[in-house]
Formats: structure tokens, C-alpha cells, sequence
């Protein structure tokens, strides 16, 4: 580990610290984690209102870990973990805008490398702004940037507290939220999923916690996790505000995909008990085929010259 936490010192592959003492090596092994080497998926992201009434935004996400790179270099892109893409293919007014980020291990050293491209004035930006608590693309203000995957991003602005071990019920084997025949309008309910389409089991977890620490800002002044002891996967997070109130509830819907080998979400929801309001993203029903994993991709296709090829309607 970097002094501070802040990354993970000449280390390739996955799981750095199969036998974690604290709370921020619990947290590499799930930032580092393996998701098929690369993955390419179209999902739904869905706004829900107090009243039940909700809208849906479509994504198109790409990542490419170093192994599945070709062109990457390891001494000029040593510090560079993942290569991604998000791309918003539906509603019509926000159809081809691009987030590409690079995302980087020592965030503190190098802080993340993000750019935006807005289709509607053909501009290729950096965005400084994804990172932290900037708001998460086309969320409504539901999520932040670093509640993507749960919890992604630098840890360098809490103190991590490792609790140990306990057993609770967490998202499992969600096999019901991948189905084609689900729908948005059988998946939302008011206040919540429907639990019909939802699967729980008791497994062992770690808890860590994070505090904010004195002089940095972030929305969320504590955060809990709840990292599955197999998948190193977030399985339930919680954030509260200042007043140490919780506020926003996280679940993350564990699926194995068996036919790469690899866990990861079939979705991932966002309930915030200020107002009534929820998120939900990740989720493949409507997608016209399943995750691809382990393809291979150039370098080439995730830098910012790239951008402007790419988002044209």
C-alpha cells in the first residue's frame, strides 16, 4: 500500500491483499477486483419519484483492464488501472454524450483522467468534476460519482475502520433482474423494487467503515460498507449526511456470470430516505444481448481523440 492508502504499490492483477488487515485493503481488493479482464454492456438506468412514476435513461458502458489492451503501455500508463466509457444512447436530448475516464490507482498523485464529450456542441471537455461527489451521469442527483460500482474512485478522504466479520442477508444470485422478460414497469414499485424479482442470502461479510476526515468535503460524512468475504464484491453500502443521519441505502444485485467465470451486479440500486426517491442501474432486460467479457481492445479507442468518432447520432 502507497503511504496514506491512497494505492497499491507494483501489484498487477487482482485481490491485492487476500488477507486484509484494514478497512482501505478490504477496499483494493474490491476497486481491483476481477470483472472479466474487459466488459461491454447495455443497460437501463431508472429514476423513480415518490409517487411510483419513473423515467429511464439507456447506457452504453466499455472497460478494458490492462491485459485485454492492447497498446497499453506499463511504464507511461503504470498508474492506470481501468480504461471505460459511458455512453448514453436514449432519451433523444441527451442521446450521444460520452464520459471516458481513465482510471487511476494513486488518485492523489494522479487524480482521475476524465473527459466528456456533449454531442450537442461536438466539444470533447475534460470533467474534472467525476470524481468524489460530483453527480453521476444522468442521475438526477440520486448518485455521485464515486457511488458507481457501488464505491469507486480514491478512498483518500475518510478514515477506514476495519470491523471485522459478520453474517447478514445480502443481495445473491439475482438471476430474476437478468430475465427478458422483466420490465421496468414490473421491476418499480413505490418506495422500493419490487421484492418479487429480488433473492437474499446469509453470507459472510466485512465491515468497513469510513469517516470523513477533518478539512475534506464530501456529501456523505460516513459511509458503511458490506464487502462479500468471496467476490470482494460491495454487496450493501450505507451513506450519511452531516448530522449523522443515514440517507442514501445502497444495495449491489450479485450475479455469477457462468459463462465468463465472473461475478458482478446485475444491477445496483440507490434509495434516498430524504425524499422518497430511488435509482436503479445496471439492468440488462432490455438489452439485446448479455455482457460481453474478456474481448480485446486498443488503447487507441480510449483516449480523447476518440470521442468525437464515437458520439455522433
Amino acid at each position: 500500500m502507497v503511504p496514506g492508502g491512497n494505492g497499491v504499490l507494483d501489484y498487477q492483477g487482482y485481490y491485492p491483499f487476500i488477507h486484509p488487515k484494514s478497512g482501505v485493503e478490504v477496499l483494493w481488493n474490491h476497486f481491483m477486483r476481477y470483472r472479466g479482464g474487459s466488459l461491454l454492456r447495455t443497460h437501463t438506468q431508472v429514476i423513480t419519484q415518490p409517487s411510483g412514476s419513473f423515467s429511464e435513461v439507456q447506457l452504453e458502458d466499455r472497460a478494458a483492464w490492462p491485459e485485454n489492451l492492447n497498446g497499453f503501455d506499463p511504464l507511461s500508463d503504470a498508474n492506470i488501472m481501468i480504461f471505460s466509457t459511458q455512453k448514453v444512447t436514449a432519451p433523444a436530448r441527451l442521446a450521444g454524450n460520452i464520459l471516458l475516464v481513465q482510471e487511476t490507482i494513486d488518485q492523489v498523485k494522479e487524480p482521475r483522467l476524465a473527459w466528456l464529450y456533449n454531442a450537442g456542441q461536438r466539444r470533447v471537455r475534460r470533467a474534472p468534476q467525476v470524481a468524489y461527489d460530483g453527480p453521476g451521469t444522468a442521475a438526477d442527483g440520486l448518485r455521485t460519482s464515486d457511488n458507481y460500482d457501488m464505491y469507486t474512485g480514491s478512498p483518500d478522504r475518510y478514515d477506514w475502520k476495519l470491523e471485522g466479520k459478520q453474517e447478514i442477508y445480502i443481495p445473491y444470485n439475482n438471476y430474476r433482474l437478468t430475465s427478458r422478460e422483466l420490465t421496468s414497469a414490473k421491476l418499480i414499485e413505490k418506495g422500493h423494487l419490487n421484492p418479487n424479482y429480488l433473492r437474499y442470502e446469509k453470507h459472510r461479510v466485512w465491515k468497513v467503515v469510513g469517516t470523513l476526515k477533518p478539512g475534506t468535503r464530501h456529501i456523505y460524512a460516513k459511509r458503511v460498507f458490506y464487502v462479500d468475504e468471496d467476490t470482494w464484491q460491495i454487496a450493501l453500502a450505507e451513506h450519511y449526511d452531516s448530522r449523522g443521519v443515514l440517507w442514501r441505502f445502497s444495495e449491489g444485485f450479485h450475479v455469477q456470470y457462468d459463462y465468463a467465470d465472473t461475478p458482478w451486479y446485475a444491477g445496483e440500486a440507490i434509495y434516498d430516505f430524504s425524499n422518497g426517491r430511488y435509482l436503479v442501474f445496471g439492468l440488462t432486460y432490455n438489452s439485446a444481448q448479455p455482457i460481453t467479457f474478456g474481448f480485446k481492445a486498443s488503447k487507441s479507442e480510449f483516449v480523447p481523440a476518440a470521442l468525437r468518432a464515437q458520439g455522433i447520432r
